[in-house]
């Protein structure tokens, strides 16, 4: 989005965001290269020029000379037919975990939970259309087969088939919901997944009124979850925690009348540091 503000002065948004900043101060360069990286995600980790050229815009040419850029900087493997992220990428994930607050501050707290429950507490904040999970804990017991979603750091699910999503939406303005809807239409993931836009809108302000949410195989077929806001000092969410569970080893009732409240304590903990 263009901004003009007089003659001299032109501005644009970020839509996501809703960062502005001076057209004239816009490197094109660094938003193009960028856009590459952003199309490697979970559900594409390799791309040719041409997957490229059509998730970024970009002509093929210039689709081209920015993976080149990247395999040449490090950034990208390339097997002769595809481009794939490096591992170089990590440095980036791995300077925000060590230098962040909020994952530092969550870490005690969440092995705090495991050990008195033996479940999977995680920490997670909105990008886009995810949520991504900054800072987690499993009981020693767990395995990767009880562990929905394969909740590992830096993952990223889908915000409106989960719960910490949901309830990361739920705290944005009604305005916001709508575009974010209008930008990141509802797409069914399972039968359960909500895909009806005035319904959704519905149940965000439920789930606001109600300050957590539940979610029950809206993303993944045998597994629910629970999730409540997290609020810095000055009453803003900037975060949810939440707990997956398979539903064969926790029920609804469980998680509301005996993990709810253990949340909730631990939410509030949260603020007197953030």
């Amino acid at each position: 989005m263009t901004i003009n503000n007089g003659a001299r002065d032109q501005w644009i948004q970020n839509p996501e965001n809703k960062k502005i900043i001076r057209h004239e101060d816009f490197i094109a360069g660094v938003g193009k290269g960028l856009a590459i990286l952003d199309c490697f995600a979970n559900d594409r980790y390799r791309l040719n020029v041409s997957m490229a050229a059509e998730k970024t815009g970009l002509t093929r040419a210039a689709a081209r000379r920015h993976l080149l850029t990247l395999e040449y900087l490090g950034y990208l493997d390339f097997d002769g037919h595809f481009y794939s992220l490096s591992p170089k990428v990590l440095k980036f994930s791995g300077a925000y975990l060590s230098g962040a607050q909020l994952p530092k501050i969550a870490q005690p707290l969440l092995n705090l939970l495991t050990q008195q429950t033996s479940l999977i507490y995680s920490v997670m904040v909105l990008d886009g259309f995810e949520a991504i999970t900054i800072a987690r804990s499993a009981a020693h017991q767990q395995t990767d087969r009880v562990n929905p979603y394969g909740l590992h750091l830096g993952n990223r699910l889908p915000a409106h088939a989960t719960s910490a999503g949901k309830v990361l939406l739920s705290y944005l303005s009604h305005e916001s919901q709508q575009e974010w809807l209008e930008q990141y239409p509802l797409k069914s993931l399972t039968k359960y997944t909500h895909t009806d836009n005035q319904a959704f809108l519905a149940l965000l302000q439920q789930i606001r009124a109600d300050e957590f949410c539940y979610s029950a195989e809206e993303h993944e077929l045998g597994v629910h979850a629970l999730a409540v806001p997290i609020y810095n000092h000055r009453a803003d969410v900037i975060a949810a925690l939440n707990i997956v569970s398979p539903t064969g080893r926790t029920s609804k009732e469980y998680l509301q009348q005996h993990i709810l409240p253990l949340l909730q304590q631990t939410a509030r903990e949260f603020r007197q540091f953030v």
